[in-house]
C-alpha cells in the first residue's frame, strides 16, 4: 500500500484522513502544528500524540521533506533553490530580500510552462507537468529554514491558474491557522489571464490577483502572449472588473517594458485609458535579459517617462526592482534546469 504524503492533504482532507483510521479532528490540528509550524517530519519526534497512533501513521502516512539539490545567493541577497523531484523533473523558487527588511518567496506552480509567452524563458521549453499541492507547499517549507518568509508569490515557473485546483488546495493548506497561517494578504497569484479561471478562482478562495499584461493593444499582445488569442484585452480587462476585491484591495497589473515594442508614451497613455474604472496598480518591470532572446530593457530615461505618465493621470505605478539578476533569478528568467 502507498503510504499518504500528509503535506498533499488540505486542512479538511487531513481531518477525514484521521477519521478514516479512527480519530477525532483535532489531531488534524496537531499534525499541521508539527508539520508546518516546527518543521517536524518524524512521526516519533511528536510527542503529543499517543505511542499506537504514532505507529499507525508510520505503517500508513509519510511526510514528504524537500531539501535544494543547489543554492545560488546573488550579490544583491537574493537566493535560488532548484528543487529535484521525485520523476526527476526540477523546478526553481527564488527567495527575495525587500527594502524593507521582509523576505519575499516567489514560488513555481508547473514544471516548464505552456502559455509560451515570447519574453519569458520558462515558456520556451513548454510545459512537462503540474506540480502537486504537496510540491508547491514543500518550497514554501524548505525555504522557511533560511528564516521567515513574510510574502509569498506565485509567479515562479508556470502558470497558477492552468494549475487551479492544486494550487487551491495549496492555498488552503498555506493559510491555516494551526500551520503557516498566511492570510490572503500575504500571498500574491500571477496570471497571464485564463478568464474563466479568473473568475473560478475568484469564487474559491481569496488571494492577491496580479495580471501580466505587458502590452496595450491587441496586435502586439498576440504576438507577446499567446493567450491574449483566446482571451483578447477587453475580455481580460471585463474580468478584472468582475473579479471580487475587498474594500482597499486592488489588482496588480505587470507591465513588462520592451525597448521598442511597448514602452512608447503612446502605449502609457494607452494603459491609462484601460485600467480606467479598475481598482489597480501597475508594477512596471524593465525587462531582464536572458539567453536567446531577441527583446532589450528601455533605457532609464525612458523607463522614467513611462511611468511619469502613469503617475501623472493618478494611478499607482511603482518601478519594480529586479533582483537576482546575476543569478538568472529575475522575472522571465527561471527555467529549471541543473547547473
Amino acid at each position: 500500500m502507498d503510504l499518504v504524503d500528509l503535506k498533499e492533504l488540505t486542512p479538511q482532507a487531513l481531518t477525514d484522513f484521521f477519521a478514516g483510521i479512527g480519530h477525532p479532528a483535532f489531531r488534524a490540528r496537531q499534525l499541521y502544528r508539527w508539520i508546518y509550524k516546527h518543521g517536524v517530519t518524524d512521526f516519533a519526534a511528536m510527542t503529543d500524540l499517543g505511542k499506537a497512533l504514532r505507529q499507525q501513521l508510520v505503517e500508513t502516512a509519510r511526510v514528504s521533506d524537500w531539501v535544494p539539490e543547489t543554492r545560488q545567493v546573488s550579490q544583491d541577497g537574493t537566493l535560488k533553490y532548484l528543487f529535484r523531484l521525485s520523476d526527476g523533473e526540477s523546478v526553481e523558487t527564488v527567495r527575495i530580500p525587500m527594502e524593507s527588511g521582509r523576505t519575499t518567496l516567489c514560488i513555481s506552480s508547473q514544471a516548464g510552462c505552456a502559455m509560451g509567452c515570447r519574453f519569458c524563458m520558462t515558456g520556451s521549453f513548454g510545459l512537462t507537468r503540474n506540480l502537486t499541492a504537496g510540491e508547491i507547499v514543500n518550497q514554501v517549507c524548505a525555504a522557511s529554514r533560511d528564516g521567515a518568509i513574510d510574502n509569498i508569490v506565485l509567479m515562479g515557473m508556470g502558470e497558477p491558474l492552468h494549475n487551479l485546483e492544486q494550487v487551491v488546495a495549496a492555498l488552503q493548506i498555506l493559510y491555516a491557522s494551526d500551520g503557516f497561517d498566511y492570510g490572503p494578504r500575504k500571498v500574491t497569484l500571477s496570471t497571464c489571464g485564463l478568464v474563466p479561471e479568473m473568475a473560478e478562482l475568484g469564487r474559491r478562495v481569496r488571494v492577491g490577483l496580479a495580471v501580466s499584461l505587458n502590452a496595450t493593444t491587441d496586435a502586439v499582445r498576440d504576438e507577446l502572449m499567446p493567450v491574449n488569442r483566446r482571451y483578447p484585452l477587453q475580455q481580460l480587462l471585463q474580468a478584472c472588473r468582475d473579479y471580487p476585491l475587498q474594500p482597499r484591495e486592488r489588482i496588480t497589473f505587470e507591465y513588462i517594458l520592451l525597448s521598442g515594442v511597448n514602452d512608447s508614451l503612446d502605449d502609457a497613455r494607452r494603459l491609462v485609458r484601460l485600467l480606467h474604472g479598475i481598482k489597480a496598480k501597475v508594477n512596471l518591470i524593465p525587462f531582464n535579459s536572458h539567453s536567446g532572446s531577441r527583446f532589450k530593457s528601455p533605457d532609464e530615461r525612458q523607463v522614467r517617462a513611462f511611468q511619469t505618465v502613469l503617475l501623472n493621470s493618478g494611478m499607482v505605478a511603482i518601478r519594480r526592482a529586479s533582483k537576482g539578476q546575476d543569478i538568472s533569478a529575475a522575472c522571465g528568467q527561471l527555467k529549471g534546469l541543473s547547473l
